[in-house]
């Protein structure tokens, strides 16, 4: 009997307010932010909600629907504020920026997206992207490459900085000292076979990813106009 008191006594405090699929979604995202997939368990999960399995799984099937609606929670968010700009170049150059920020702030994001390109918000981005080159007049039998194009560089840039970021955090290394590692290392190689590379060198390690994506997004758009 005392065996049991003891541990009852070692477990959080159960929760007195009421547990709100909601909160459960902010709270996965929360974690998802701070360590990646393999620190959102859901004994963490009831852990840090200091309540019980029954109540999450009132709300989530499991640690993969719980993943999948929180992917579609960021999402959605980008997709509540898009549209603002009148130009359909301007809010398609807006939309790409706010998925591209979207899966900086949550790399976890992206990697699920890859998993499940059917989930509802990454439909309706792809809807809001074919919308937007229809009011380019891009001709209807270009628009499903075109808006394939631009979701897939999106997609990948962000999955390849998510990459480095990790990659970073492995070695301990800021973004600044990687990047100066990375140009010393590319400063280094044969100028005669890699002359690009060689001279590209002294813009690695001061470049900005966000407006070098921004670049790659005028050239895809650049491209759309001309396919009028």
């Amino acid at each position: 009997m005392e065996k049991e008191k003891a541990k009852g006594s070692a477990r959080s405090p159960r929760r007195t307010d009421s547990l709100s699929r909601e909160i459960i979604i902010r709270t996965a995202i929360e974690m998802l932010d701070g360590g990646g997939e393999k620190a959102l368990t859901l004994r963490a999960l009831t852990v840090r909600l200091s309540t019980g399995y029954g109540a999450i799984y009132h709300h989530v099937k499991d640690k993969g629907d719980l993943l999948a609606t929180a992917a579609d929670e960021v999402i959605t968010g980008v997709m509540s504020g898009a549209g603002a700009d009148a130009d359909p170049r301007g809010a398609l150059r807006a939309l790409a920026l706010g998925l591209f920020d979207a899966i900086d702030a949550h790399p976890w994001v992206g990697a699920e997206f890859s998993r499940q390109p059917w989930r509802p918000a990454l439909l309706d981005f792809y809807e809001g992207v074919g919308r937007l080159l229809d009011a380019l007049d891009v001709p209807q039998e270009a628009r499903f490459d075109a808006a394939g194009a631009l979701v897939n560089y999106v997609l990948g840039v962000a999955a390849q900085n998510a990459a480095n970021a990790r990659l970073r955090r492995g070695s301990g290394a800021d973004r600044e000292t990687f990047l100066e590692d990375a140009a010393t290392q590319w400063a280094r190689i044969d100028p005669a076979r890699y002359p690009f590379v060689h001279a590209a060198a002294t813009r690695l390690g001061e470049h900005d990813d966000r407006e070098q994506f921004l670049v790659g997004v005028d050239i895809f758009l650049a491209g759309v106009s001309t396919l009028r």
